[in-house]
């Protein structure tokens, strides 16, 4: 029910993870059952307990108007649910409200033990709350039952549609989202928008409707959501109530089937199933403490992404920033996303300080490269080299940086995990990530084991290497579940901001000072040209920072390069096309040898390729003499070689 209350501004930038639930008081009887109240923050709290629990101890979540329509309430607690409800009035679903809500939610699963998905009840507005934390949290909803739920506050309050809204609350949203007219009007997150999430974990809708309902009307709220969530796959219901007496300009109607709409909550919500904890597959190590201070104190940080496809695509990086900004609202926040498709850790190593450090002093750095060092084929040792050059050359560019490493899930990972094997690449992210005390998650672990516990299968739910919108989602809630414990030890004080001491190296010849160097350093026979805006337009796809920029290139066999350079390690970047040949390579007029540049994804990508020479060279001056063979792979059309950058480590 929609209920105007006396205009009041509520806009708390608070932080949900300093929201304190205060100590517990049993306060009596709501309706024959125990009723538990306390507070998160400053919002009234409480949760009812069943006579008998059910097993796992399933809840339902009210999320607004708790006293009307408590029928259901009482059949599912007499069936051994328990009921919960933390009142966040006049905050329309707003980041704070959200930020309540997770608090409470954190409370109920990890004091009280209840289970850990809910089963949400929203009324009226209350679809606003209850919607905004669904698709903030997919996989903690069994179900949603909704009651002439408003799903777009343009609908209500705010009098874009058929509906006549209200002025007042209209005015009162917009303080409380901290909008202007405009913003509000454009806002792109209401609960009938961004369903892809939601959808992808089937969360079953049931919207109870009043067909005539003129203040939240069906076709801009329920209806719209319905259309919208069954195209992305979505489980939803529609049951209109037609039985009188339609109040309240039919927003109000009787209740006659209760225990069908308890039904709906109770068979998608028990048994209880079993759910692995998102802490078991990530470690806090020294934790976040000068992130946390940035962000906390200093109110100003940044924050870079880097690593290949499943980085640069759209899903858990943009979830992060969102997941940042919405719960530090004061906090000046610049990202830098530095995912490139089909980089690994070699890659990362040599790019890290033009793509991430030269942006600036970044105090939080993501890392993920274990995908693709299988696909790459890059061998242990220079894995090792690889990341713990990215960590030293973060750690040297700013003492107060912290750096997370990810393990990605694919099915080579999963196959070794089946086979009892931990995979070379999660081992190598481990070892770095436990020598300079930093956070790592090993999602790969993650989803082999929840596959295992039968919570999703790979085909319908993951569905590839470059995970669907599910698989975003659960790398997402484990990433914010370690920032929510690296936080809260950081605010209780268990680490403090300090600026790093690197440990010894554990590779004597890691690329601490990995970096590109120019390929006009090239000294080059005739048959080598330099194109300083290099497109192939042969229709063939690119990756974006490989095209449209210098390339030193000859297709002639025959063609000869002689580079100068002075460091321990030495390779190129290569545009591995359709006509990449073989190239023989000498360093120092020791033997040469032969790579063969052609990849299995040539024939239809420009693909970026990173090629190592030499990793553990004297320090000093080296020369690298390159030729291009006579030969190719059978697959390739021509002896080319297309060089984007030279690697050197210094």
């Amino acid at each position: 029910m929609i209920i105007k209350f006396k205009y009041l501004v509520i806009f708390i930038a608070a932080l949900s993870f300093c929201v304190k639930a205060k100590a517990q008081t049993t306060t009596g009887k709501w309706n024959g059952f125990e009723q538990v109240n306390f507070t998160i923050g400053a919002h009234k709290a409480y949760y009812v307990k069943p006579a008998k629990p059910l097993p796992g101890n399933p809840w339902v979540w009210r999320a607004s108007f708790a006293d009307w329509h408590i029928e259901m309430d009482t059949m599912l607690l007499s069936r051994g649910f328990y009921i919960a409800y933390v009142s966040v009035d006049d905050q329309y679903g707003s980041p704070y409200a959200m930020q309540v809500w997770d608090k409470f939610y954190q409370y109920l699963t990890k004091n009280i033990a209840l289970a850990p998905k809910t089963s949400l009840e929203a009324v009226s507005r209350g679809g606003l709350y209850a919607l905004n934390w669904a698709k903030r949290n997919p996989d903690k909803v069994n179900c949603i039952y909704a009651e002439t739920p408003v799903y777009d506050f343009k609908s209500w309050p705010g009098n874009k549609g058929k509906g006549p809204g209200d002025t007042t609350l209209w005015k009162q949203l917009k303080q409380v989202y901290n909008f202007t007219e405009q913003q509000a009007i454009s806002y792109k997150d209401n609960p009938i928008d961004n369903l892809e999430g939601l959808a992808s974990f089937k969360v079953p809708v049931m919207n109870v409707i009043g067909l005539d309902d003129k203040l939240a009307p069906p076709a801009e709220n329920s209806l719209l959501f319905a259309e919208r969530y069954i195209a992305l796959g979505g489980p939803v219901a529609t049951y209109p109530v037609t039985e009188g007496p339609q109040e309240l300009s039919g927003h109000h109607f009787p209740l006659k089937h209760a225990k069908e709409f308890a039904d709906f909550i109770y068979y998608n919500s028990y048994p209880v199933k079993s759910v692995l904890p998102y802490n078991k597959y990530y470690t806090v190590r020294g934790g976040l403490p000068n992130f946390y201070n940035a962000v906390t104190v200093r109110k100003q940080a940044t924050v870079g992404f880097l690593g290949g496809s499943i980085t640069f695509n759209p899903g858990w990086r943009d979830k992060v920033c969102a997941f940042l900004k919405e719960n530090y609202p004061q906090t000046d926040f610049h990202f830098i996303a530095a995912g490139i498709p089909s980089l690994g850790s070699l890659a990362h190593t040599f790019r890290v300080q033009r793509d991430i450090l030269d942006s600036g002093k970044v105090d939080l750095l993501f890392v993920e490269a274990a995908v693709n060092d299988r696909g790459n084929l890059t061998d242990s040792l220079t894995q090792v080299r690889d990341l713990e050059g990215i960590v030293r050359q973060a750690k040297k560019s700013n003492p107060m940086m912290e750096v997370i490493l990810m393990s990605l899930a694919d099915g080579d990972k999963t196959g070794d995990y089946t086979k009892g094997i931990t995979p070379i690449e999660i081992k190598n992210h481990e070892l770095v990530a436990t020598h300079y005390n930093s956070p790592s998650i090993n999602l790969g672990r993650e989803v082999y084991e929840k596959i295992k516990n039968n919570e999703f299968n790979w085909n319908d739910d993951f569905k590839d290497i470059h995970p669907a919108h599910f698989g975003q989602e659960l790398y997402f809630a484990t990433i914010k579940d370690l920032l929510f414990a690296a936080f809260k030890e950081a605010a209780d004080s268990k680490h403090k901001p300090t600026a790093a001491k690197l440990p010894a190296l554990l590779n004597k010849a890691s690329f601490e000072n990995g970096t590109y160097y120019n390929i006009t350093n090239a000294q080059t026979d005739k048959t080598w040209t330099l194109d300083k805006n290099w497109d192939p337009k042969d229709g063939l796809s690119t990756r974006p920072g490989y095209i449209n920029v210098p390339v030193l290139y000859s297709t002639q066999a025959g063609g000869t390069l002689t580079l100068p350079f002075t460091g321990t390690a030495v390779g190129m970047a290569i545009a591995s096309g359709p006509d990449e040949g073989i190239v023989s390579y000498t360093i120092d007029g020791k033997t040469y040898k032969d790579i063969d540049l052609f990849t299995p994804y040539s024939t239809w990508l420009h693909i970026p390729t990173y090629l190592l020479f030499e990793g553990d060279l004297k320090r000093g001056k080296h020369t690298l003499i390159l030729k291009i063979t006579p030969n190719k792979n059978n697959a390739s059309n021509g002896t080319a070689c297309h060089i984007v950058y030279f690697l050197v480590n210094k």
